[in-house]
């Protein structure tokens, strides 16, 4: 990028709304980084969760279009199959595989990996994109609040068990987080949210936050391994998820929302091409790494981000 380019962008970047809506992706894709090859993922495997609607399914397309063959892990599985129907529909070429597995729940993630791992030996690219927006506070069977256990300890716990693939592929790992984590910090006294009163976008933002720092501890402790790990956020897309957790955001930005497509862009761009591998534990958004706070001076404390992480190794029961 030029001086210029990179002043316009950090401008976009900082004034928000003009950042995340349709607006900064059609800027800035006039001067962003390289298309992934045609092909590029041609013979690659590729696992994407959350992948029967919104940007889970607008990333099982991207990934299909450069050759990879996607397994669509789903929660529901006729929802599934009508997602993958469509996609197949958009993308005739595509090798589609469907999974059910609910992400939230520990043990339907130790029972899909060890299905994975018993068919396929290698994983060359695994997107967490599940997510909830939860209108109150509940909990899976196993006791974890449902957005924790659905962005931070189901993810963590896949990524451990599928590490085997991951390292014999040199494989990529990317989280989809999201730009409310800016207004969230860590809160390693209250991790499952059980003081005071709940609030569903505020549970959202904080293990998005969440999200963030383990996807920092996870590069490297995988980078021994030749794995890389990733996070992005996608500005304002339109998909049935803010849909029908922010009905009101939607009805007032409709006409500025990205389109999943748009939205999806840089998850596929982060799983194919080669720029990003020389960057592991960055978080990206637009083609370009960004800061993880919004003021410089701004960070999260060292005790903070070890308590997270030993959250996830005592609640997963895995330790990597």
């Amino acid at each position: 990028m030029s001086k210029a380019t990179d002043l316009l962008d950090a401008a976009l970047d900082r004034a928000i709304v003009p950042g995340y809506t349709k607006i900064g992706y059609r800027v800035r894709s006039r001067f962003w980084a390289a298309d992934p090859a045609p092909g590029s993922l041609e013979g690659s495997t590729a696992l994407v969760s959350g992948a029967n609607s919104g940007l889970g399914k607008a990333t099982v397309a991207g990934l299909a279009r450069l050759g990879a063959t996607v397994h669509m892990l789903v929660r529901d599985a006729e929802k599934g199959e009508r997602a993958r129907a469509e996609v197949a529909d958009e993308v005739p070429t595509a090798h589609l595989e469907l999974h059910e597995c609910d992400v939230s729940n520990l043990g339907s993630v130790r029972a899909f990996a060890d299905r994975f791992l018993d068919r396929h030996g290698s994983l060359d690219v695994l997107v967490h994109n599940a997510g909830t927006m939860p209108p109150e506070r509940t909990e899976t069977d196993e006791g974890n609040e449902v957005a924790l256990a659905t962005h931070v300890l189901g993810p963590y716990l896949l990524t451990g068990l599928l590490r085997p693939a991951l390292a014999k592929a040199h494989g990529r790992v990317v989280f989809v987080t999201s730009g409310g984590m800016y207004a969230a910090k860590l809160h390693p006294d209250d991790p499952q949210y059980r003081d005071g009163k709940y609030n569903g976008s505020t549970a959202y933002a904080r293990t998005k936050r969440m999200q963030v720092v383990l996807a920092e501890q996870l590069a490297e402790r995988l980078r021994p391994d030749g794995v890389t790990v990733h996070s992005t956020h996608p500005g304002w897309a339109d998909t049935p998820g803010v849909t029908r957790s922010l009905p009101g955001f939607t009805k007032v930005m409709g006409p500025l929302l990205r389109t999943a497509r748009e939205g999806a862009d840089t998850i596929v761009w982060l799983s194919a091409a080669v720029q990003p591998q020389h960057h592991t534990g960055a978080f990206w958004h637009d083609r370009r790494r960004r800061p993880t706070h919004y003021l410089p001076w701004q960070h999260d404390e060292v005790a903070d981000r070890r308590a997270l992480w030993e959250l996830c190794a005592a609640e997963t029961g895995l330790a990597l």
